[in-house]
This record gives structure tokens, C-alpha cells and sequence, in this order.
């Protein structure tokens, strides 16, 4: 069985956190501190909860206009056709 290079102190079961040891221990890439962060990356980050709360959101409210723009013109589309004299 091979044996893996990363020492985790983590559970398995987070996988965000064992991404973020596996970039700590194989490649020397610390996640910067808060105060280094600027402009959208110190709310849209992967190395904070509140950044990853904030992409999980904005994907939701991405998914949420796409889904109320396609029946809003599903509903429009509709009733032109219904409103229209069938000659």
C-alpha cells in the first residue's frame, strides 16, 4: 500500500481543510492572512469560512436569477401564444 508524503492532523472527511494541508505540506503555499487579502478576493476567497460562505452564495444567487429569468420568459412566451388570433 503506498504511503502518502502529507501528514494530516485533520480528519478526511473536510476535504477544503485537507485541500489547504496538501498545498501546505507538498508545495510551501501558506494561505495569506487576512490583512493581505484585497479588493473582491477579501470577500471571495477559499482560505476563510466568510469566503467560502460568499461563493457558495453568490452561486446560489446566480442559479436562483438564471431559474426566475428562464420562467418568467417561459410564462411570457406563453401568453403570446395564447393572446394571439390563430387565423
Amino acid at each position: 500500500m503506498p504511503i502518502s508524503p502529507v501528514k494530516t492532523r485533520i480528519p478526511l472527511t473536510s476535504f477544503g481543510h485537507l485541500v489547504t494541508e496538501v498545498k501546505k505540506q507538498l508545495f510551501g503555499i501558506e494561505a495569506p492572512a487576512s490583512s493581505e487579502l484585497t479588493g473582491w478576493r477579501k470577500y471571495f476567497n477559499s482560505y476563510t469560512q466568510i469566503g467560502r460562505r460568499n461563493y457558495v452564495l453568490a452561486t446560489y444567487g446566480v442559479l436562483a436569477v438564471t431559474a426566475a429569468a428562464f420562467f418568467m420568459h417561459r410564462r411570457n412566451k406563453k401568453e403570446d401564444q395564447t393572446s394571439s388570433p390563430t387565423a
